[in-house]
């Protein structure tokens, strides 16, 4: 069982290159697939998850070609099936996306109900009513979602909560639909304005992707195109609160700033100073970081994919701090974790109630889940002595190449496979 591990201590400093966004990328990859023409996508991070979506799309006969530097060529024209049911959907969130992918362009899809994270329900209900009243007939059964339409028609939906999933399917669908689809109460998220955009790209013709209503005129036929995806909005946040906790000083290169807002706002009100280029983000860290109130919500609130980080940060700054998760009600798991390291964090229900610490101390903790991963490696960085993080799977489904990008920044983490390269760590960092 691979694991990290970490002497903390060390301020991190430097810069660092974010990869594209991984919640984009599941979109735009699985729309891909529904011309016949080749299409070629750049900047794809090339991590766990991205990787079994590629194999799931292979699985069913499509062509995928890998390049350096992380681009990525898909031919749908070679699809012989339109059932993916195999181990790399069942690990995979996004792999719905392709239920939305297939629907639109064979009118048929059987996909295994996703797997991913176990942060809290993400129930599909919000997916299955926009494709019903699109036209398809769509059931449950033996742990599928199967979804059939003879002729897809364009609907008026409203969402009854706000989905980045939901949104993102339905657009997939509805884009080769007949007629006007519109979505209303959609999710705002960037990943879900790249996906229009490179779906766009392709002939596709959606508007309002960025607000609350999203209108497709349904186009006959999708065509082949080259597309380049954002940065990763999460990744970046994440690099930004390990140079808070550890009083760093570091530059995140190759982001949009605007995403990155509300994360920014919170680092100033506890103490960092946050300095913004065209397309980078320098994070200073300060000795005293004071304590804040963290609401969850839907873009452009503050995500909830970054609250473990940000908490992890909370629990060394001055005060009492208050967090909210409005999103997804198991997203506290890693706190037992955190408490092992000497923080003080009490969950009553929805709320963590954090009292900060002057230090933490290393300790053997486990990742619970992907952005909770990230939250202990932040914590294990600023501890005192080592800290080791089992479970790491969970990491790298999300973050290209973490432990290189954390080394570049003087960090003393590297990735373990067995006790005697762990011993061999602790030997060699003073």
């Amino acid at each position: 069982m691979s694991q990290y591990v970490m002497k903390g201590g060390n301020p991190l400093s430097g810069e660092v290159l974010v990869a594209g966004a991984k919640n984009a990328a599941l979109g735009i990859l699985a729309g891909a697939i529904m011309t016949n023409d080749p299409v070629t996508i750049e900047n794809v991070p090339m991590v766990q998850d991205i990787e079994f979506l590629l194999d799931a799309i292979r699985d069913i006969g499509g062509t995928v070609e890998c390049r350096p530097g992380g681009t990525v060529m898909i031919d749908g024209s070679t699809i012989r099936k339109t059932m993916v049911n195999n181990d790399y959907i069942q690990k995979l969130r996004g792999g719905y996306y392709l239920v939305g992918a297939l629907l639109g362009k064979y009118h048929h899809a059987e996909v295994d109900l996703p797997g991913g994270c176990n942060i809290g329900s993400r129930p599909i209900d919000q997916h299955i009513k926009g494709f019903r009243a699109i036209g398809a007939d769509v059931k449950i059964r033996n742990g599928m979602i199967l979804a059939h339409s003879s002729r897809l028609v364009g609907a008026h939906i409203y969402l009854d909560i706000v989905s980045v999933g939901a949104t993102i399917n339905i657009m997939l669908a509805a884009s080769t639909a007949e007629g006007k689809t519109i979505i209303e109460n959609a999710a705002k998220e960037p990943h879900v304005v790249d996906v229009a955009n490179m779906l766009n790209s392709m002939g596709a013709n959606i508007k309002g992707a960025g607000t609350d209503v999203i209108r497709i005129n349904g186009v006959t036929s999708l065509h082949g195109a080259e597309y380049t995806i954002i940065p990763d909005q999460i990744e970046a946040g994440t690099f930004m609160m390990a140079a808070a906790a550890t009083k760093g000083d570091v530059t995140v290169r190759n982001v949009i700033p605007k995403h990155l807002e509300s994360i920014s706002s919170k680092l100033r009100e506890i103490g960092c100073e946050i300095v913004e280029d065209d397309d980078a983000v320098r994070v200073i860290g300060r000795n005293h970081l004071h304590s804040t109130h963290i609401k969850t919500l839907p873009y452009p609130g503050f995500p909830t994919d970054m609250q473990p980080q940000m908490a992890a940060v909370l629990a060394l700054a001055e005060g009492t701090s208050v967090v909210t998760e409005s999103i997804f009600e198991n997203r506290y798991k890693y706190v037992d974790e955190l408490v092992r390291m000497g923080a003080n964090v009490k969950v009553e229900g929805s709320v963590a109630i954090i009292d900060g610490v002057s230090s933490l101390s290393g300790a053997k903790v486990l990742a619970t889940d992907l952005r909770a991963g990230a939250a202990m490696v932040i914590a294990g960085l600023a501890a005192d002595g080592y800290t080791v993080v089992d479970e790491v799977a969970h990491i790298e489904r999300g973050y290209e190449n973490f432990v290189e990008k954390l080394q570049g920044l003087g960090a003393d983490i590297a990735r373990v496979d067995n006790e005697r390269d762990l011993q061999k760590f602790k030997m060699r960092v003073v």
